[in-house]
Formats: structure tokens, C-alpha cells, sequence
């Protein structure tokens, strides 16, 4: 039956019909197609039908579209999550997941990323895995600007419309950590703390924090499970969420003192706690720190998969060209501060800046040359922390994966390193934690600094 066929009895139908009986068809059709192709190409005769009985698109010019109402589109929305439940085959899911929402850059995307944002929010609602796990593939393949806003749909649904229903979002861990991994990367790209607006939802960012500190292995399923090509594509969510979520870490001491601006007298940071339904304090700023840590944690898992997958010395995964911008931002948030009100967030921000880039120079995740370090740090103001990570290690021990010049693993202290002062937790009130020793030859003793 060709596309001009199955259009014509479709025209026959019911809106509701159509769009039920357009799916049908072309499940036969990928079927079949797939069979004979093992990556058969999406046409556009596939996604002309699906814009115009799904999407209400109408083909010819003047004529009314055929509108679902509410009532409708959920059927739909059923009917679609039932379809992606039933179809057994992973690849003809795929293709038709992808054949439905893969932005055409027309009229019709707008409606598609709508019922996109519908179709998963019902399906984190009753855990349907295979629609999150198309998903999951979607939110890799697809430019940014696109993820981002289906990920400001799922975060409005659960962290903000209805109190408690986080709860429900939170459950997907364990059902689709691939998703969540990719969803974790979106919403870093969403809320880059650059307003108040971005600063994410206290909701998103306890649960975040929890499913990584479950299991900090979450935030690299994608990279450990993508055949990865030399170059990656710009403008498309990161292999892992490790670049966002340092940002979240070094810019939230500034952006939330931005935020609150009055300081008490006495200097110390006012923090206000709030309390969820079972008594438990919620302050963001230990749930920071505790992000901060695991973050460190991962870097430094880093260096094994990148020697197996053979891409130690050649892939960074957090990007210097990423690392400017931050930078930028931190120098302009310190500015725009007042020092003598913001002296702890400041050094606070910095610290936790220096620590991460030295794990992730340290692990080899971040490729980059101390000249680079220190050209990239030279107009932030003085921290004693970073002013060791820039001077390097007195000697450098060959590695023979790196070119010549690049921060190599670390294994000597530099320069004056016992005379650095322990930094203080940025909360005097609060209990700080013991020392750690993560992994022999660190340069310094990595705490997790509030």
C-alpha cells in the first residue's frame, strides 16, 4: 500500500482514527522496511503523514486542520504509550519514535515537541520503559535547543505544577538510568544559574543529588555505552553531564548569594533551610557540596574508561572551550558582588573550581596546558587553591599517552605546598567532614568544601 493510499482511507477517518490508523501503517511499513535494511532511511512521505494525522498539520493550503480535542489527545497520548509498550522490536520503536518527534524544522514542530513533552511525562507517570528509553535515544541525536525544552516540560510537570509529584520522577532511576543520565545533561544545559530564573528548582536539584550519590556511575552511561567518534557534534547534548554539573557546583555559592543579595551584619551567610514533608533539611547549599563531591568522585573514575575505550589523552570530555565561558561568568558573578559581603562564596566558588580542574586535568578528562590553566584564571582574584593547580607539580613525569605540554598524572607536591592554609567550610556553624584520600599521588587532600 503506497503512502498516496494509506493518506486517502485516512482522510476517511475520524482525527482520533487517523492518528491511531497512521501508526499502524507504518509500524507494517518500518517492519517490513527493516528487514530488507538493517537502518532504513526515514523518508519524508512517513513524516508527511504523521505531521498531518498526528500533528494536525494539514497538507493543503487553506484547509482546517482537524483538531484534537482534550479529551483526545489523551486517548492519543494512551495509545501511543500502549503502541511503544507492545512493539517488541527495540529498532522499529526507534525508528518510529524518531520518524514522530525528530525536529523537522517547520510549522509542525511546535506541536511535536508538545506532545512530545506529554507522551513522556505520562510515561514517567505510569513507567512505561521503552517510550523513556526512545526517549533517552532522542535527547542524544537531537540539538539542543530541542532538549532543553522537553526537559523544562518534565521539570514544570513534576518540580513544579504539583507539590510531592517529584517523588514520581525520582522512581525512573531505577527503571531507565539511561534516561536519567540524559536527562541530568539536559537540565544542567537548561538551568545554567546565569538568572535567577535558571537556577533549578529545589525539587530537581535533591533529586539529582540523590541518584547520583546512589550510584555516581549514572552520569556516564551515555559515554560508556556510545561507539564515539573523533569529533563530536556542536550543538547536541555533552556525552556526560560532568561539564554542567561543575557549573552547578562552582557558580552556586555566587548565584545564590546573587539571588538573596542583603548580608547580615556579622558576615556569616544566612542560610535559609526549608524542611520537606518527613522533617529533613533541604539547604541547597549542602546539597552543592554533596554534588560537588560525587562530581570529584567521577572525574577521577575517568581515567579507567578512558584508557579501555583507548581515548586517554584524546577525548576531553570536559571541554576547556567550556571551561572559558565559566570562568567568565564567575570573574563577572565576583564583580558584580560586593567582595567584602561575598569573601566566602567567592572563595568558596574558587575552591571548588580549582578542585576541578585539577581531578579532571589529574584523570585526563580535561586536555589542556598549564599555560592554557593559567592564561584561562589570570583575572580571577586570588585563591590559594587554584594558584596551586596553575603552578603544576615541580617535576612532570613522562606519560606516554599525552603529547608533550599537557597536564600529565600527578605524582610530586608542588611548590609550597605545606604552607597552604586547610580551607575552611564556608559555614563555620556547620560540622565540616573529615579528609579523604581518594586515589595516591593527589596533590592535595580533597575535601568536600561547602
Amino acid at each position: 500500500m503506497s503512502m498516496s493510499d494509506i493518506r486517502h482511507s485516512l482522510l476517511r477517518r475520524d482525527a482520533l482514527s487517523a492518528a491511531k490508523e497512521v501508526l499502524y501503517h507504518l509500524d507494517i511499513y518500518f517492519s517490513s522496511q527493516l528487514q530488507s535494511a538493517p537502518l532504513p532511511i526515514v523518508d519524508k512521505g512517513p513524516v508527511e503523514l504523521l505531521e498531518e494525522f498526528v500533528f494536525q498539520v494539514p497538507k493543503e493550503r487553506g484547509a482546517q486542520p482537524k483538531r484534537l480535542n482534550s479529551l483526545q489527545e489523551l486517548q492519543l497520548l494512551e495509545i501511543m504509550c500502549n503502541y511503544f509498550q507492545e512493539q517488541t522490536k527495540d529498532s522499529v520503536r526507534q525508528i518510529i519514535f524518531s520518524s514522530l518527534f525528530s525536529p523537522q524544522g517547520n510549522k509542525a514542530d511546535d506541536s511535536r515537541m508538545s506532545l512530545l513533552g506529554k507522551l513522556v511525562s505520562m510515561a514517567v507517570a505510569v513507567c512505561r520503559i521503552p517510550v523513556l528509553e526512545c526517549a533517552a535515544s532522542w535527547l542524544q541525536r537531537t540539538p539542543v535547543v530541542y532538549c532543553v525544552r522537553l526537559a523544562r516540560a518534565l521539570v514544570d510537570d513534576y518540580c513544579c505544577l504539583v507539590p510531592g509529584s517529584v517523588q514520581t520522577l525520582k522512581q525512573i532511576f531505577s527503571a531507565s538510568p539511561r534516561f536519567c543520565c540524559q536527562f541530568i545533561t539536559s537540565v544542567t544545559a537548561l538551568y545554567d544559574l546565569s538568572s535567577d530564573d535558571l537556577i533549578p528548582p529545589l525539587d530537581l536539584l535533591e533529586m539529582i543529588v540523590s541518584w547520583i550519590f546512589e550510584d555516581p556511575r549514572l552520569i556516564l552511561i551515555t559515554f560508556l555505552n556510545t561507539p564515539i567518534a573523533a569529533n563530536l557534534p556542536i550543538g547536541f547534548l555533552e556525552l556526560t553531564p560532568l561539564t554542567g554539573l561543575i557549573r552547578w557546583c562552582v557558580k552556586a555559592p555566587l548565584a545564590y548569594k546573587r539571588k538573596k543579595k542583603p548580608s547580615l551584619s556579622n558576615g556569616h551567610v544566612a542560610t535559609k533551610v526549608t524542611k520537606d514533608s518527613g522533617g529533613m533539611d533541604r539547604d541547597p547549599h549542602l546539597l552543592y557540596s554533596k554534588l560537588h563531591l560525587n562530581v570529584l568522585q567521577v572525574l577521577m573514575m575517568l581515567q579507567v574508561h578512558l584508557t579501555e575505550k583507548n581515548l586517554y589523552g584524546r577525548l576531553g570530555l570536559v571541554l576547556f572551550d567550556h571551561m572559558v565561558p565559566l570562568v567568565e561568568e564567575i570573574n563577572r558573578l565576583a564583580d558584580e558582588l560586593n567582595p567584602l559581603n561575598a569573601s566566602q562564596e567567592i572563595e568558596l566558588s574558587l575552591d571548588r573550581l580549582a578542585q576541578a580542574l585539577q581531578v579532571a586535568m589529574a584523570s585526563g578528562a580535561l586536555l589542556c596546558t598549564r599555560d592554557d590553566l593559567r592564561t584561562l584564571c589570570s583575572r580571577l582574584p586570588h585563591n590559594n587553591l587554584l594558584q596551586l593547580v596553575i603552578s603544576g607539580p615541580v617535576q612532570q613525569a613522562p606519560h606516554a599517552a599525552l603529547p608533550p605540554g599537557f597536564y600529565p598524572h600527578i605524582h610530586t607536591p608542588p611548590l609550597g605546598y605545606g604552607a597552604v592554609p586547610a580551607h575552611p567550610a564556608a559555614h563555620p556553624a556547620l560540622p565540616t567532614h573529615p579528609g579523604h584520600t581518594f586515589i595516591s599521588g593527589m596533590t592535595f587532600p580533597f575535601r568536600p568544601i561547602r
